[in-house]
């Protein structure tokens, strides 16, 4: 296989994904990829992928390489950082198989062109790991939830926001997996209940996307565009718990004044909690990490943060696929009215042109004026005497 293009690169697999144009060449530096950034890359509608770093170390079944290749997207894998060094965006580079090399065949780097095989092998030689990946993850777990117990047991300190919470429905969306496919069913349980809608970083963007304004913002600002920061929402920026907001400068060179909120874990439960303690009546989770992928995809070695924000809000909250299944669209009246007159003129049109009708028409139009007259003239005798 022979590619050419344009290489644009970025260590940062979600920055570099922003500035891809269809046709391009994405060099990054991504060990194991994760299906969220895969997509990402997928939606970019790149060329072909070149990782630096392996595409699926074998430390967890990480289904990256899987989502690419389904999607026709060639994965030359583990070229080498001395790429980063070598080449500079906008070069046109030529691959060849597992070579890459510039336009005038000189050879930069070789990797390997994963194939359909060769990605399935590396993912189910990854899945004897999880034994112990599963104990060290849990007792990460179970080490950090002492420290960070006060997010369950006492009350969270939030921001007062203007958006009203309590007694309505809460749709937080994140950007996770089939976060876009999740957040498409539930569209019309979102156009009748019309749900305070909140998106957490990127989750943000995928609700303009859609059509949606979110009511409010909340995440470290590092991967939502600066047009969806500026349409209108609340925005709450996630700080560290020594009260270092890494995002906060970004927002202020916006012109924008947001809230800071230093809370344990992630901007994800920091939504959460916000619906909860503002009185959500339901919480609808779009994208939500739930699962052991999930959260080694995110780089976490544990999840105690999260663990215990949903033992705070698990009576409350229910998946966007529940919703789906459960919830069935509410007809518009305006809708059905419109339906119910435009079968009546069709009705009447038919009736119009029917000769048979017609002479039934005019019988009936006949007798009302045989009707009419009689009625006329008995009220009337005066008129007659004269």
């Amino acid at each position: 296989m022979q590619i050419k293009g344009t290489v644009k690169l970025d260590r940062r697999t979600k920055d570099l994904a922003k500035r891809l144009k269809p046709g391009e060449i994405a060099l990054i530096n991504h060990i194991d990829i994760d299906s969220t950034a895969a997509r990402m890359l997928v939606e970019a509608r790149v060329a072909a992928v070149i990782n630096a770093a392996k595409s699926c170390s074998g430390h967890y079944p990480n289904l990256g390489p899987r989502v690419l290749l389904d999607a026709g997207i060639p994965l030359i894998d583990y070229a080498g950082e001395d790429l980063f060094d070598t080449l500079k965006e906008g070069e046109c580079i030529e691959i060849k198989g597992g070579t890459i090399c510039r336009e005038d065949g000189c050879k930069l780097a070789q990797g390997e062109m994963l194939t359909h095989e060769s990605a399935e092998k590396m993912i189910e030689a990854a899945k004897t790991n999880l034994g112990a990946v599963l104990e060290e993850f849990a007792a990460n777990t179970l080490t950090y939830v002492t420290k960070e117990k006060s997010l369950l047991l006492d009350p969270s300190t939030l921001p007062n926001v203007k958006t009203e919470i309590n007694g309505r429905h809460v749709l937080v969306v994140v950007r996770g997996e089939s976060y876009k496919e999740d957040l498409a069913i539930i569209r019309h349980y979102i156009r009748d209940m019309k749900p305070v809608l909140i998106g957490v970083d990127g989750g943000a963007d995928a609700l303009i996307e859609m059509g949606f304004k979110p009511d409010i913002i909340i995440g470290d600002m590092d991967s939502v565009s600066d047009a969806t920061l500026k349409c209108g929402a609340e925005l709450i920026v996630h700080a560290y718990t020594n009260g270092k907001a890494p995002g906060l400068p970004r927002v202020q060179a916006l012109g924008l004044e947001p809230h800071v909120c230093a809370i344990p874990g992630t901007s994800e439960d920091l939504a959460l909690l916000l619906a909860y303690e503002k009185g959500a009546e339901l919480i609808v989770a779009v994208g939500t990490h739930s699962h052991l992928i999930d959260f080694l995809d995110k780089g976490r070695k544990g999840m105690s943060s999260t663990f215990l924000t949903r033992l705070k809000v698990g009576n409350r909250l229910v998946d966007a696929k529940g919703v789906s299944k459960l919830y069935r669209a509410q007809p518009n009246v305006g809708y059905v009215g419109i339906l119910a007159l435009a079968a009546l003129v069709v009705i009447f049109t038919i009736m119009a042109l029917s000769p048979a009708m017609q002479d039934r028409i005019q019988m009936v139009v006949d007798n009302l004026r045989a009707q009419f007259w009689q009625f006329y003239t008995k009220t009337r005798p005066w008129e007659w005497r004269r």
